[in-house]
C-alpha cells in the first residue's frame, strides 16, 4: 500500500513538495484498486528515490476527486511539479501498470 495517504487537507502539500508523485485514485471497495497495490508498492520499493506514491479514498474525498476530473476507479495520476501529467484510468495488471509508469517517468 502506498505509505503516504492524500486528504483535502495534505494534497497540495504532497504534490508540490516532490518532484514526482504517483496518485492512486480508488476506494477501499474497489477489487480492481485492491489489485492493484502489489504494482503500487514494487514501484515504491524500486523508484522510491524519483517517484512518491500516494493514494486517496474518493469516497472520503469526493470533492476533491471531482475537481481534479476523477470519474472513475482506479485512475492513477503522475503529478510533477504540483501539476498532474498523465493519467491512467482503469484496472492494469502489474505488469502494464509498472510499464506505464515507468514510461512516464522516462525508464
Amino acid at each position: 500500500m502506498a505509505s503516504i495517504t492524500m486528504t483535502d487537507d495534505n494534497w497540495t502539500q504532497i504534490v508540490k513538495e516532490r518532484e514526482a508523485v504517483l496518485v492512486d485514485f480508488g476506494t477501499p471497495h474497489c477489487p480492481p484498486c485492491r489489485a492493484a497495490k502489489p504494482a503500487l508498492e514494487q514501484l515504491e520499493r524500486e523508484l522510491g528515490d524519483r517517484l512518491a506514491v500516494a493514494s486517496m479514498n474518493v469516497d472520503d474525498h469526493p470533492g476533491l476527486a471531482g475537481r481534479l476530473g476523477i470519474m472513475g476507479t482506479p485512475t492513477f495520476v503522475l503529478f510533477r511539479g504540483g501539476q498532474p501529467v498523465n493519467k491512467a484510468v482503469g484496472f492494469r495488471s502489474q505488469h502494464e501498470l509498472i510499464g506505464t509508469v515507468r514510461g512516464w517517468l522516462g525508464d
